[in-house]
């Protein structure tokens, strides 16, 4: 059999196809864009069928670069953008909505309320997640609730809904698998994450018929076959996670206490705690890393919404740099003796605040700032947020995540600035590895795996390799020094001055 396997790796943004070799090497990449629709403050949405064309268009585009035909592909696997919620006709396969989007906040009354009537502890306990408008379970019921017909057709059996990897398997395999992974059903509100099983009560509780809901499966599985129309014959498709989990997995952290982190639009911090379901007590969420042969492991996860968007804020917005990548070299010019703080809540803060109300701000003002102490803000504040996190982590789980290294990936480890400056404010190393698609190669290797023609996880693992580690240079002084300060800007942020 053919080694060839190919990743989906449907983002934010855009989407990806990557062709890997049988030696795991990544030989060829499809990539498009797609618009982003902002309808109200706040709003966030997609149209599925731009996503899905972009998906086929960058399947095709990537089988061509590596010059195969899709029979040569052994397996194909998918990785997703996670909370974002698509609802579609059984019949058709057509959305009946746009696609309402992770970054979205329209649900944030919705949430108050269930939080009111004290259900917040009742939703984390079961699903381990918070009450927050980022996770998919609201917003399908806005949906049902705002879509004229929608919820009597739910009941009714006529529509179908999932996260944008259930859309994908659906549309991929002809309306012949309605399915997802555990991962991706984990962040929906909705799944029970000891019971591995969609949780009635909280179904009532958000009006959410199950006939609606996919099958959960392992995140290497048999979730059907490509319809040969799309790419020339069929392509088994073995493997799916969430984009957080599936990096999880590309970066190898197999082993309970490994720690990765991804910078994208925002930034997810993932530490694998193994067979044990920690209970955050410092606003972290309780996760599945990944679910293989029927064994669930799970991991605390820290989500900060904004880390790569704040380079891009300073690029388009301020347009005090040209390329996202001369943000390291203008921060380094920046004036020691200023002290900014950029508190980038530009669509509330995530982890461990969790305040869907704060905004943006940037304290610390001279007439002497600019571009300079602007960009060195900006990145400073990636950082420091990442320090929040395992800090938290540290003190949930203080035998797991007290002495571990940081694996990090996606587009703003490139910066050698940025990096050095997390592993200063961490007082930790932080690797970077030499195989920067850690998201995509973690769903390639699912998909991989289980046809066999890849190894298991510790050969898997052994075949990870260093780029670079970065070691703190700090002195505990400065350090100190500096998240004072960041705890004092964020403090003046929050919406609730009680936090």
């Amino acid at each position: 059999m053919s080694g060839f396997i190919l990743a989906i790796d449907q983002g934010t943004t855009s989407s990806r196809a990557i062709v890997f070799d049988g030696g795991m090497k990544a030989i060829a990449t499809g990539q498009k864009e797609f618009p982003q629709h902002y309808p109200d403050s706040g709003w966030v949405e997609h149209d599925p069928e731009d996503i899905w064309k972009s998906v086929v268009s960058t399947v095709r585009s990537a089988l061509r670069k590596a010059k195969i035909g899709a029979g040569d592909v052994a397996a194909l696997g998918i990785t997703n953008q996670r909370e974002t919620i698509v609802v579609w006709e059984k019949e058709t396969g057509k959305p009946i909505h746009n696609a309402i989007v992770w970054q979205d906040r329209r649900t944030a009354p919705l949430c108050e309320k269930l939080k009111k009537k004290g259900l917040e502890a009742l939703f984390s306990r079961k699903t381990g997640l918070l009450l927050d408008p980022y996770f998919s379970g609201t917003k399908l019921a806005w949906i049902l609730d705002h879509v004229k017909g929608a919820r009597r057709r739910a009941e009714k059996g006529e529509i179908l809904a999932g996260t944008i990897d259930s859309f994908l398997i659906w549309r991929l395999t002809g309306g012949a698998v309605h399915a997802t992974d555990a991962t991706n059903a984990s962040r929906t509100l909705l799944y029970n994450i000891k019971t591995s099983e969609w949780d009635e009560e909280l179904l009532k509780l958000l009006d959410v018929p199950r006939a609606m809901l996919p099958e959960v499966r392992d995140s290497a599985d048999d979730y059907g076959a490509t319809v040969s129309r799309l790419f020339g014959q069929a392509i088994p498709i073995r493997g799916v996670a969430g984009d957080q989990q599936a990096a999880v997995i590309g970066q190898a952290c197999f082993e309970p206490g490994m720690l990765k982190a991804t910078y994208g639009t925002g930034c997810f911090a993932v530490l694998n705690t193994g067979e044990a379901l920690v209970r955050s007590k410092n606003r972290l969420l309780t996760t599945i890393a990944y679910r293989l042969n029927g064994k669930t492991t799970y991991a605390l996860e820290g989500s900060i919404f904004v880390a790569g968007a704040a380079v891009q804020w300073l690029r388009d917005g301020l347009k005090v740099i040209g390329k996202a990548a001369h943000s390291g070299e203008l921060a380094d010019k920046a004036d020691p003796n200023q002290h900014l703080y950029l508190v980038p809540a530009f669509v509330g803060l995530g982890a461990p605040y969790w305040d869907a109300d704060a905004r943006g701000a940037i304290f610390g003002l001279t007439r002497n700032s600019g571009p300079a102490e602007f960009a060195r803000a900006t990145l400073e504040s990636v950082a420091y947020q990442t320090h929040d996190l395992l800090a938290a982590m540290r003190r949930d789980w203080k035998d797991g995540a007290e002495k571990t290294v940081l694996r990090v990936d996606g587009g703003m480890v490139a910066s050698d600035w940025t990096m050095q400056c997390v592993a200063d404010m961490l007082d930790a190393p932080v690797d970077r590895p030499t195989v920067l698609e850690t998201t995509a190669l973690g769903a390639a290797w699912l998909a991989g795996s289980h046809t066999g023609v890849w190894p298991d996880a510790r050969e898997f693992s052994e075949s990870w390799s260093l780029d670079r580690r970065f070691l703190p240079k700090m002195e505990a002084v400065e350090r100190r020094s500096k998240l004072k300060g960041w705890r004092d800007a964020v403090r003046r942020t929050l919406s609730r001055q009680d936090a």
